[in-house]
Protein backbone atom coordinates (compact mmCIF):
# COMPACT_ATOMS: atom_id res chain seq x y z
CA UNK A 1 0.00 0.00 0.00
CA UNK A 2 1.25 3.45 -0.55
CA UNK A 3 0.66 6.51 1.52
CA UNK A 4 -2.12 7.24 -0.05
CA UNK A 5 -4.01 4.04 -0.15
CA UNK A 6 -2.83 3.48 3.76
CA UNK A 7 -5.01 7.24 4.44
CA UNK A 8 -7.72 6.29 2.77
CA UNK A 9 -8.15 2.99 4.27
CA UNK A 10 -7.63 5.03 8.10
CA UNK A 11 -9.98 7.56 7.52
CA UNK A 12 -13.05 4.77 6.12
CA UNK A 13 -12.97 3.75 9.65
CA UNK A 14 -16.11 4.75 11.25
CA UNK A 15 -15.27 8.17 13.08
CA UNK A 16 -11.76 8.41 12.24
CA UNK A 17 -9.65 11.80 12.15
CA UNK A 18 -6.30 12.52 11.01
CA UNK A 19 -4.10 15.18 12.57
CA UNK A 20 -0.36 16.55 12.45
CA UNK A 21 0.09 17.08 16.18
CA UNK A 22 3.59 16.74 16.70
CA UNK A 23 5.17 17.78 13.56
CA UNK A 24 4.70 17.79 9.51
CA UNK A 25 5.71 14.40 9.14
CA UNK A 26 3.73 12.45 11.60
CA UNK A 27 0.12 11.83 10.13
CA UNK A 28 -1.86 10.88 13.01
CA UNK A 29 -4.98 8.87 13.13
CA UNK A 30 -7.76 8.50 16.06
CA UNK A 31 -11.10 7.41 17.01
CA UNK A 32 -12.71 8.96 19.56
CA UNK A 33 -9.58 11.53 20.49
CA UNK A 34 -7.14 8.10 20.37
CA UNK A 35 -4.47 7.07 18.83
CA UNK A 36 -4.85 3.94 16.47
CA UNK A 37 -1.92 4.89 13.94
CA UNK A 38 1.14 7.09 13.25
CA UNK A 39 2.15 7.09 9.27
CA UNK A 40 5.44 8.62 8.91
CA UNK A 41 5.66 11.25 5.82
CA UNK A 42 9.16 11.53 5.88
CA UNK A 43 11.40 11.03 3.07
CA UNK A 44 13.94 9.09 4.85
CA UNK A 45 11.86 6.26 5.57
CA UNK A 46 8.23 5.25 5.13
CA UNK A 47 6.51 3.64 7.84
CA UNK A 48 3.16 2.96 10.12
CA UNK A 49 3.26 2.57 13.77
CA UNK A 50 0.08 0.76 14.87
CA UNK A 51 -1.00 -0.55 18.08
CA UNK A 52 -1.27 -4.21 18.38
CA UNK A 53 -1.91 -7.19 21.16
CA UNK A 54 1.23 -7.63 22.86
CA UNK A 55 1.36 -11.37 22.08
CA UNK A 56 0.14 -10.60 18.52
CA UNK A 57 3.02 -8.01 18.59
CA UNK A 58 5.40 -10.64 19.82
CA UNK A 59 4.78 -13.03 16.81
CA UNK A 60 4.91 -10.47 13.80
CA UNK A 61 8.26 -9.00 14.78
CA UNK A 62 9.16 -12.82 15.04
CA UNK A 63 7.39 -13.69 11.84
CA UNK A 64 7.87 -10.29 9.59
CA UNK A 65 11.57 -8.36 9.47
CA UNK A 66 9.47 -5.44 8.32
CA UNK A 67 7.46 -4.82 11.86
CA UNK A 68 9.64 -3.75 14.55
CA UNK A 69 8.95 -2.07 18.48
CA UNK A 70 7.79 1.07 17.57
CA UNK A 71 9.79 3.63 17.58
CA UNK A 72 9.02 6.40 20.77
CA UNK A 73 6.20 4.43 21.71
CA UNK A 74 5.36 1.42 24.42
CA UNK A 75 7.12 -0.94 22.83
CA UNK A 76 4.64 -3.85 24.41
CA UNK A 77 1.56 -2.58 22.39
CA UNK A 78 2.78 -0.63 19.18
CA UNK A 79 4.60 -1.76 16.05
CA UNK A 80 6.61 -0.03 13.58
CA UNK A 81 6.00 -1.48 9.95
CA UNK A 82 8.10 -0.48 7.13
CA UNK A 83 5.36 0.16 4.57
CA UNK A 84 7.99 -0.95 1.95
CA UNK A 85 8.68 -3.95 2.78
CA UNK A 86 7.18 -7.73 1.81
CA UNK A 87 4.29 -7.14 3.73
CA UNK A 88 1.22 -7.26 1.98
CA UNK A 89 -1.36 -4.73 1.40
CA UNK A 90 -4.51 -7.38 2.40
CA UNK A 91 -2.15 -8.09 5.81
CA UNK A 92 -1.83 -4.09 6.40
CA UNK A 93 -5.31 -3.29 5.84
CA UNK A 94 -6.01 -6.05 8.78
CA UNK A 95 -3.45 -5.00 11.37
CA UNK A 96 -4.71 -1.30 10.73
CA UNK A 97 -7.96 -2.55 11.43
CA UNK A 98 -6.58 -4.60 14.24
CA UNK A 99 -5.17 -1.39 16.02
CA UNK A 100 -8.54 0.36 15.00
CA UNK A 101 -10.61 -2.00 17.15
CA UNK A 102 -8.10 -2.34 19.86
CA UNK A 103 -8.94 1.41 20.82
CA UNK A 104 -12.52 1.14 20.14
CA UNK A 105 -12.72 -1.80 22.29
CA UNK A 106 -10.93 0.22 24.87
CA UNK A 107 -13.15 3.24 24.66
CA UNK A 108 -15.81 4.11 27.75
CA UNK A 109 -19.45 3.34 27.16
CA UNK A 110 -20.80 6.66 25.97
CA UNK A 111 -18.15 6.96 23.43
CA UNK A 112 -18.61 3.49 21.99
CA UNK A 113 -22.58 4.54 21.78
CA UNK A 114 -21.51 7.72 19.93
CA UNK A 115 -19.35 6.23 17.67
CA UNK A 116 -22.31 3.27 16.97
CA UNK A 117 -24.70 6.57 16.01
CA UNK A 118 -21.87 7.95 13.77
CA UNK A 119 -21.99 4.10 11.89
CA UNK A 120 -25.93 4.19 11.85
CA UNK A 121 -27.69 5.85 9.15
Amino acid sequence: MNIEEIRNHCLSLAAASESLPFNDTALVFKVAGKMFAVLDLSEDKRGITLKCDPELALELREHYEEVTPAWHFNKVHWNGIDIYGSVGDDQLREWIDHSYALVVKSLSKKQKEELDRYESP
